[in-house]
């Protein structure tokens, strides 16, 4: 039995991905992989968050097979991969599974953990990154993953933050809400999860958003994403710039690594361990 069919039940493979029959929608913007693929190695953005979470999955649990559920381009997967953890990508866009496979991913799945047959109580070890808020009825959602994940596994969750800084972009990119870290921890909590650590993350990014989207977007709002837009969001404007931001990064990164917490931002990171249900 080979790794995927040990954890999953209804998946074939097909051209080294292995896929389900079952198809369902799903609130990400269809053109979102291809958009972000050109982007991610070179965007701050990504490049910190893949840091972050590099950083907690090492101190929590290093030696756990991972999956990395609705994981896009398979950006997180490839990064976790090359820090020597072993991950599988569960991605239900096929854009997305073939843009992780270009990117050297091996293991992946196309398909939604509710149609892949997943077994209750296997996963080891699951991420989240920048999912949960994609998904309606989150609640329903976290319950879901926590049956399907093993007693004492542990779970790595990333989500934007603060529904004040809620604009047109959190709807072009099928977002149901933002939350701050009190939210998200009893979201987890409530679904028979413990919190091992929580921050925000981005503490120079709230002011720029609210202004650039919130503000200004209820005057102008963006009709459509494009990939200049994107890219011109995602660089630092000049060196001086790229200075600044890399002394915000480079102390976000040292805190989460001693533990610490940042007490503002425009993401929040979370890291729990289930616990059964009584």
């Amino acid at each position: 039995m080979n790794i995927i069919n040990h954890y999953f039940s209804n998946l074939k493979q097909k051209e080294d991905i292995y896929v389900t029959d079952l198809e369902r929608d799903i609130s990400y913007p269809s053109e979102g992989n291809k958009i972000y693929f050109d982007i991610e190695e070179t965007s701050f953005w990504f490049k910190h968050r893949n840091k972050c979470i590099a950083t907690v999955v090492k101190k929590y649990s290093p030696n756990s097979l991972f999956f990395d559920i609705g994981g896009g381009n398979g950006f997180v997967s490839y990064g976790l991969i090359q820090e020597g953890i072993q991950t599988v990508l569960v991605e239900p866009g096929i854009q997305g599974c073939l843009n992780a496979k270009k990117r050297g991913v091996k293991e992946i799945i196309c398909s939604t953990l509710e149609d892949s047959g997943c077994y209750e109580n296997s996963l080891p070890a699951v991420g989240l990154f920048d999912v949960v808020e994609h998904i309606e009825n989150d609640n329903e959602f976290i319950n879901n993953i926590h049956k399907h994940m093993q007693a004492d596994g542990y779970l790595y969750i990333t989500v934007p933050s603060f529904s004040f800084l809620w604009s047109s972009e959190d709807e072009l990119a099928g977002h149901f809400r933002r939350y701050n870290i009190k939210q998200l921890e009893n979201l987890l909590t409530q679904n028979g999860f413990k919190i091992h650590y929580s921050s925000y993350l981005f503490s120079f990014l709230p002011l720029p958003i609210l202004i650039k989207r919130t503000l200004l977007g209820k005057f102008k709002p963006r009709k459509k994403t494009s990939v200049n837009t994107v890219k011109n969001e995602h660089q630092e404007s000049s060196k001086w710039m790229s200075y600044i931001i890399n002394i915000f990064l480079n102390r976000e990164k040292r805190k989460i690594k001693s533990g610490k917490k940042i007490h503002f931002g425009s993401s929040c990171i979370l890291v729990a361990q289930k616990m059964n249900h009584q």
